[in-house]
């Protein structure tokens, strides 16, 4: 088993690079770091072509081995230079190619410091790569040396999240950490002007009763944990509520080794990963790496 991680030959990939660097010593396995570089199309004329070729392969060369410095000897890694039509069509070849049992990609340059922005490239593949994609935040600076030490697994109550659970636990007990079941809710009156200004104890009753259903579905799916040949310590369920997303992910606390782990769309009948509307919500507002699985896909 390998991870794959896409490096950035226009700019350093630092964030990607700890975070896969983190993965793969709490997986106790090694890395494929790979710099894509785009094919020549139109075909050009000989001497130009063979400039350009140079060129990108020199831009790859030079991003490869800023990632040999920055994973030093602390993860066994093999550097690739593939070539494609695109970036994203290069770590889908990749993908097939490889199997890797995750492919690590960085935030785009441009998002907020500490949140997961998605650029063309990561959102195309978060709707068709068919293993999981794990993203790094702006910014992010885990320590190449360091571990998850908890994975968080976003709950919802179906039956798709029900899998992710007890798909993650293995996960979180192989890297020695803990497992945190969290579900989250918007005020309805803050996410769409439903009873705006009238004040959020009006719809606390019904957040209640919907916390105490989840509370108790996530009761039932930790007791199967218990019941798993690997399993890993199980924390308290958490209950996110906050008049935004970004309000609702914080309102559960989070802490440096930390790692979301959301499932793909129910309704998507493919083995991608294809992210629903709340999911893509969860994904750009949290402040720790996320992980994204297609549903019924073992990432590890």
């Amino acid at each position: 088993m390998s991870l794959l991680v896409g490096v950035d030959t226009g700019r350093r990939s630092s964030a990607a690079l700890a975070l896969a660097a983190q993965l793969a010593n709490s997986l106790d396995t090694d890395l494929i770091v790979a710099a894509v570089i785009a094919s020549a199309w139109p075909p050009m004329r000989g001497n130009v072509e063979h400039e350009w070729r140079v060129h990108n392969r020199d831009a790859a060369d030079v991003v490869l081995e800023h990632a040999a410095t920055v994973l030093g000897d602390q993860v066994q890694a093999r550097y690739v230079v593939h070539e494609s039509a695109s970036s994203r069509r290069g770590l889908l070849e990749l993908a097939e190619s490889e199997q890797p049992a995750v492919l690590v990609l960085g935030s785009a340059a441009t998002g907020q410091h500490g949140r997961i922005a998605l650029g063309a490239v990561s959102e195309a593949l978060l709707r068709a790569c068919p293993v999981p994609i794990a993203i790094a935040p702006v910014g992010y600076r885990g320590r190449v040396a360091s571990h998850i030490t908890r994975l968080t697994a976003a709950y919802g109550g179906s039956e798709a999240a029900e899998e992710l659970v007890l798909g993650a636990a293995p996960i979180a007990a192989r890297a020695g950490g803990t497992l945190r079941l969290a579900s989250f809710a918007v005020r309805p009156d803050a996410e769409f002007g439903i009873l705006a200004r009238i004040g959020a104890r009006s719809e606390d009753p019904v957040l209640r009763e919907w916390a105490a259903r989840i509370r108790a579905h996530a009761s039932e799916i930790l007791d199967e944990v218990e019941d798993l040949a690997a399993r890993p310590e199980l924390e308290d369920v958490a209950i996110g509520i906050g008049e935004s997303w970004a309000e609702a992910i914080e309102d559960i606390g989070w802490r440096d080794g930390d790692l979301l782990m959301i499932g793909s769309s129910g309704v998507n009948p493919l083995a991608w990963v294809f992210v629903g509307s709340h999911g893509m919500k969860i994904v750009r507002n949290a402040p720790v790496p996320v992980i994204v699985v297609p549903r019924s896909v073992s990432w590890a």
